[in-house]
């Protein structure tokens, strides 16, 4: 059966007539938000979905980069990229658009949760009315190749929810993002991807930061930094901190439309994210149960996708954990290299959100997530029995889907708990590279000194013999080891995100030098495959000594 080819996108003309803005279309706007959509103040939002809002350009707008492999999956020309307005849109000068396209983008608020515990602290107002989109300004939304998807400018400005930050995004986390959002949608990883990147020649933006070479913890300094947009895409950008918003609305009758604008944010949800799996034709408390079903299942398989691959969400709050069930918001994030189950890469982040902690911090977000459901389910008491015994279930399934990952991960048909729990044992005792290791064990290694190319230091006699006893015990587990090598390759890949060959790209961006952010391009969108010797020379290798405890590449803050 031959595969329709993509009627393909050329023009930015073209572009605009794929719009379609469901979200305005549907939810509740801001009764507050100002006509003509320059909502810049912080300010309290007391009720609505959205507000619009319409991003700042970059002054002297400069192109970076686009995903080549995201343009041809929605069958964008690679021209489109190079097409005049699709760059002043993209970086910001949203005078460009068009009917159908609207001339304005929007922001939304959410509710902050740190492992199910309310925070309002932050909210310069003290009442959590000012959370929400403070630098993040979706642009368009529109049907590509018969799929919806949601475009966001990232570091667009100001927008109501700022509390008083100047809205950008600086170069430096711009491009971690962009490269971060293609690198895991390669390894399988379910994430929002990356659209394009444009940076400012003239406009710079200051904030705290690492001198070179420094060891300190947090930053020492304040930098200067060229200021960026880095649109990102998803299906949508609702998250569960969002439910929580209107969720706490609805129990504490906030304003009379609370709980109507609950169920419509819900019913949107389900709409967005979940449509070929609920039926629409359900009643409002049997939607309510399936999408909590249906989310559990999408969150739990994510956090098995982040530990198979080394990536720690350094700051999964319930405002960073989408409702779509895939990877949004890479801020404070970071792969673990030196093998630690509590790798953890964001210094204010604590170990609550390091590597292995993950699931815990997933389950503190879905509990969240449930709870912000209950007020539809009001005076339902078997609804709410129901929707409670999916809530407990969140353990045993995320430890069931761990277990398989596990065992997927070294070639196993099923999970062996002493087996593992040894392995663990001497991955921490020797110390290994967590891809390397993975990667080399692969290949079905007799001996220890196959694999030995993982590990940090030399290892005593003792540890070489307690390695090739797991090895031993290992191998005798495998059926068919031609079968298990070429499974194990598919899901332990070869080239991973590493901090150190990052930081020259941004580095050389700032001087206007784009190669290496091109030449990351290519090597992280091809993970699992053999690139040859020039590139294992480069980027298959072990976290050089002098990048350890360096600032801005071992740990850094959360400041973008």
């Amino acid at each position: 059966m031959s595969v329709p080819k993509l009627k393909s996108i050329n023009t930015f003309s073209q572009f605009t007539e794929c719009a379609d803005y469901s979200l305005m279309a549907t939810l509740a706007r801001d009764p507050d938000a100002k006509d003509n959509a320059e909502d810049y103040a912080p300010r309290q939002v007391f009720s609505g979905h959205y507000v619009p809002v319409k991003p700042t350009p970059l002054a002297s707008a400069e192109y970076i980069a686009h995903s080549r492999d995201f343009f041809q999956q929605l069958g964008l020309s690679d021209e489109l990229a190079k097409d005049e307005n699709f760059q002043r849109f993209f970086s910001g000068d949203i005078s460009v658009a068009n009917p159908p396209m609207k001339n304005y983008g929007w922001a939304t608020g959410y509710a902050l949760s740190i492992y199910g515990t309310e925070y309002i602290q932050q909210c310069p107002f003290r009442t959590g009315n000012g959370y929400g989109d403070g630098r993040a300004i979706s642009v368009f939304e529109g049907i590509i190749q018969g799929q919806r998807w949601e475009m966001q400018l990232k570091g667009g400005g100001r927008t109501p929810y700022c509390r008083g930050g100047d809205g950008r995004a600086v170069l430096r986390s711009s491009v971690r993002e962009f490269l971060a959002q293609e690198h895991m949608h390669a390894l399988g990883v379910p994430t929002s991807r990356s659209l394009s990147l444009f940076v400012s020649r003239s406009e710079t933006v200051n904030r705290p930061w690492y001198v070179e070479d420094s060891r300190s913890t947090d930053p020492d300094t304040m930098v200067a930094n060229p200021v960026a947009i880095t649109t990102r895409v998803a299906p949508s950008f609702l998250r569960v901190g969002q439910l929580e918003l209107f969720g706490r609305r609805a129990r504490q009758n906030a304003h009379p439309n609370a709980l109507k604008e609950l169920s419509q944010i819900v019913l949107h949800v389900i709409d967005r994210e979940y449509a070929d799996e609920i039926d629409a034709t359900l009643s409002l408390e049997n939607k309510v149960i399936q999408l909590a079903q249906k989310f559990q299942q999408r969150l739990t398989s994510l956090i098995c996708h982040w530990l198979r691959v080394g990536y720690c969400q350094g700051n999964f709050n319930s405002d960073n954990c989408a409702c779509g069930g895939y990877t949004l918001d890479y801020g404070p994030f970071g792969f673990c290299e030196l093998f630690e189950p509590f790798y953890q890469p964001w210094t204010g982040g604590g170990q609550h959100f390091s590597f292995f902690n993950q699931p815990n911090a997933a389950k503190a977000n879905f509990e969240s997530f449930c709870s912000a459901l209950k007020p539809l389910l009001a005076n339902q008491d078997e609804a709410l029995e129901r929707l409670q015994q999916v809530s407990e279930g969140f353990d045993e399934l995320m430890q069931t889907k761990v277990n398989s990952m596990w065992a997927t991960k070294l070639g196993l048909e099923g999970f062996d708990e002493d087996l593992f729990t040894q392995l663990m044992k001497l991955m921490v005792k020797t110390p290994v590279d967590f891809t390397l290791f993975f990667r080399e064990l692969s290949s079905i290694p007799e001996h220890v000194s196959q694999i030995s190319p993982s590990f940090y230091q030399p290892v005593s006699d003792e540890l070489t013999a307690a390695w090739q006893q797991w090895l031993n015990i290992w191998r005798e587990h495998i059926n068919d080891f031609e079968q298990s090598a070429i499974k194990m390759k598919k899901v332990n890949p070869k080239y991973t995100w590493r901090e150190w060959t990052v930081v020259p790209a941004y580095k050389q961006a700032e001087m206007g030098n784009y190669e290496l952010i091109q030449a990351l391009q290519q090597v992280l969108t091809q993970p699992y495959a053999e690139q040859g010797d020039k590139i294992d020379q480069q980027y298959y290798q072990r976290k050089p000594q002098s990048a350890f405890a360096l600032g801005g590449v071992s740990h850094y803050s959360c400041s973008s």
